[in-house]
């Protein structure tokens, strides 16, 4: 880096408005920032500590709300953020104030944290919004660093794994390594233990094909929650969408990201992002000034349309960034290509996804958002994962995305739980979700991968506490237990919480494993929360979103090996067989070519009939498949007390059978079989073998 006592000057015949953010062009560095209601732009440039700033310079030239400037000299390692200056009126939704340093929403690495100080807001503490605060908020915000993307990827290239042969794994940065034996203690709660032997290899031994990360966009620990001495630890209060979040890293530097990716990579392991571009960390009208609402509040934020002061908020989080504006639509969009292009990410779960189709006449199906993901050559062909809600009116939208979007099914998660605690009258709806939901998504052009099917995430329960708790127990959280939701569809089988009861412990394992074995052998991509594949536990806390502690770092000391084999001796067979389809199945006479042919059987043999599925005491039935080029598998669930079941013809084995701790079997069965209380069996007929 230069020698900062001078001040540096702006050479004008090189600088270019086309590249947003602080790019490094090997000489120097082209500054460039959107602000459509601007009237000056002053770049700051700080020490490399970020404590001390050193000169404010105007940058040079604007174009089309565009303001930008070229610095010679300056390179990697260069500390940076902005002051910008237009009128502060916010009844009429500008909230300038050139006392606050603002973060570059493009920057690809920060220097520093937040310290929350009441001047971090642009208006004055205690008094209305309509106050003016002068002081520099400098010393309590993180500053931007200008990178060198150079890295040597040794030959990696995009997984691209087929989505019928994707097994996903919902995960936590730090809570998946933080407590793990066997990563080395110093690399804990970082990227370089995600990319460690230890955790690869777990991975590879349950069949995971991609690990989907919570939010590594930077992130802030919201004030009121450092003020409970809490923390922000799922990360959905987004800071910047290019830059890491600096805890993760042990360095500091984003080469650490690199290098866990491209380790995943050479394991065969895709990399998907959970990316929050519905709201930012600044909150609503009352919140701090650190970022988009001092660069351009009425631009980067959709707003009141009845009075513009007001945030319009249908994310529950105070705001809702306006991807409908076109630069806030670019910049979401660059992120999404620098995440694939420069960071070699393999895809994208988006948070609150509705909220990104909310156009004028509320959610849009064909929105400017969706619609240029469709039509982007880089973007349209990573996998794409909607979780596809928001709170606003007309938000929930399960089903309603096109592709290549696949979406987070709910559906499947609700009539699952449901079904295994033994509610009456499930089978119609349970015979949807083994069959990838089509109801919801056989429709324009789907393919039968559009369900990601699950039954715990990060946001409720885990799987362990559906079958221990009733009733949430979040006391921790600080707020008496009020937040986190009550429709869990849980049941702790006799007792709540921990037990020492050997009847109850392996009433809730051969649950549990039913309830995998359901995920794992349904049409649509499975889905397994992180942990949930050995019985990990959160005390009950369905909103763990705040608990950076042993509450939601996996416990591996505490592993249930036995559910393990299950999920490992299921992932196996759901590939050995080619379970999951692209299309949709039908009945055997209106299967057309490379279309599963599949039939409903009753316990007693032979097809369903319509007078069986309205039973609601029925609890067991079979889904028989005919995979075309492959398989004829058949897929036994029984939610109910001990029963017997009347195979179909043929030559069948038995491949799974989750009451036993083995899981995984392979003897032959004919005739009228012995189905346990609470089981999943899957048979392979051996005299029809693949073509």
């Amino acid at each position: 880096m230069r020698d900062m006592k001078q001040r540096p000057a702006f050479d004008l015949s090189v600088t270019r408005p086309d590249i947003l953010g602080a790019e490094y062009l090997g000489e120097g560095t082209n500054f460039a920032l959107y602000s459509d209601h601007a009237t000056r732009v002053e770049l700051c440039l700080f020490d490399e500590t970020g404590e001390q700033e050193l000169h404010r310079i105007d940058l040079p030239d604007m174009e089309g709300g565009i303001w930008f400037g070229y610095l010679p000299g300056i390179g990697p390692g260069q500390v940076y953020g902005y002051r910008v200056h237009g009128p502060y009126d916010p009844e009429q939704g500008h909230r300038f104030n050139p006392n606050k340093l603002l973060l570059d929403p493009y920057a690809r690495e920060l220097r520093g944290r937040i310290r929350w100080d009441d001047a971090l807001h642009g208006y004055q503490v205690g008094q209305d919004d309509l106050s003016f605060d002068d002081r520099d908020s400098a010393a309590f915000m993180p500053k931007g660093v200008v990178v060198d993307a150079k890295f040597d990827w040794d030959t990696d290239r995009a997984i691209r794994t087929p989505w019928q042969n994707s097994v996903i794994y919902e995960a936590h940065v730090k809570g998946l390594t933080q407590l793990h034996p066997a990563v080395p203690e110093d690399d804990r709660g970082t990227f370089r233990g995600l990319g460690s032997d230890a955790v690869i290899e777990h991975l590879h031994r349950i069949g995971v094909t991609a690990i989907e990360l919570l939010p590594i966009h930077a992130f802030a620990n919201d004030r009121y929650l450092v003020e409970k001495g809490l923390s922000n630890y799922w990360g959905y209060s987004t800071l910047s969408f290019f830059a890491p979040h600096a805890p993760y890293l042990k360095s500091g530097q984003i080469r650490e990201v690199k290098e866990a990716i491209r380790k995943l990579h050479k394991a065969g392991i895709e990399v998907i992002l959970d990316v929050v571009f519905n709201h930012t960390a600044e909150g609503n009208e009352l919140g701090q000034t650190m970022s988009f609402r001092g660069i351009d509040n009425a631009s980067y934020y959709l707003l009141s349309p009845d009075n513009p002061r007001h945030s319009f908020d249908t994310t529950g989080t105070g705001n809702t960034l306006n991807v409908a504006h076109p630069m806030v639509l670019r910049m979401v969009m660059d992120s999404l290509r620098y995440w694939v292009e420069a960071m070699h990410v393999d895809g994208f779960r988006f948070d609150l996804a509705s909220t990104l189709g909310r156009e004028s006449q509320g959610f849009e199906r064909d929105g400017s958002f969706f619609n240029a993901i469709r039509q982007d050559p880089v973007l349209s062909g990573v996998k794409l994962i909607a979780e596809p809600w928001d709170i606003g009116e007309g938000g929930y939208q399960v089903g309603g995305y096109r592709w290549p979007f696949r979406e987070w099914n709910d559906k499947f998660r609700d009539d699952t739980r449901a079904f295994w605690r033994r509610d009456p009258g499930l089978l119609p709806a349970m015979s949807e979700r083994l069959a990838g939901s089509p109801v919801q998504f056989n429709h324009s052009h789907r393919p039968a991968t559009s369900s990601v099917n699950f039954v715990a995430a990060h946001d409720g329960f885990t799987l362990w506490d559906t079958v221990s708790f009733n009733d949430k127990h979040n006391d921790a959280n600080g707020e008496d237990n009020r937040d986190g939701h009550d429709h869990n569809l849980s049941d702790n089988l006799g007792a709540e919480g921990a037990s020492d009861d050997d009847g109850i412990l392996a009433a809730r394992r051969r649950r549990v494993r039913a309830m995998l074995a359901t995920v794992m052998l349904s049409q649509g991509v499975p889905m397994i929360l992180a942990g949930d594949d050995f019985g990990n536990s959160q005390d009950g806390n369905n909103n763990a979103y705040c608990q950076d502690n042993a509450i939601s770092w996996l416990e591996w000391d505490k592993a249930d090996d036995g559910i393990l084999t299950a999920v490992e001796a299921l992932a196996a067979f759901r590939q050995e067989v080619s379970l999951s389809q692209s299309r949709f199945g039908a009945a055997p006479e209106d299967a057309q070519d490379r279309q599963p042919a599949i039939t409903w059987l009753h316990p007693r043999g032979g097809a369903m009939e319509d007078g069986d599925w309205q039973d609601g005491e029925l609890r067991c039935f079979a889904l028989h498949q005919s995979i075309p080029g492959g398989s004829e598998v058949l897929i036994l669930l029984n939610a109910g007390d001990d029963a017997e079941f009347a195979l179909p013809q043929g030559d069948w084995r038995l491949r799974i059978d989750t009451s036993a701790d083995e899981v995984a079997q392979d003897s032959p069965a004919e005739g009228t079989v012995p189905v346990p209380w609470q089981t999943v069996m899957a048979f392979l007929r051996v005299d029809r073998q693949p073509e």
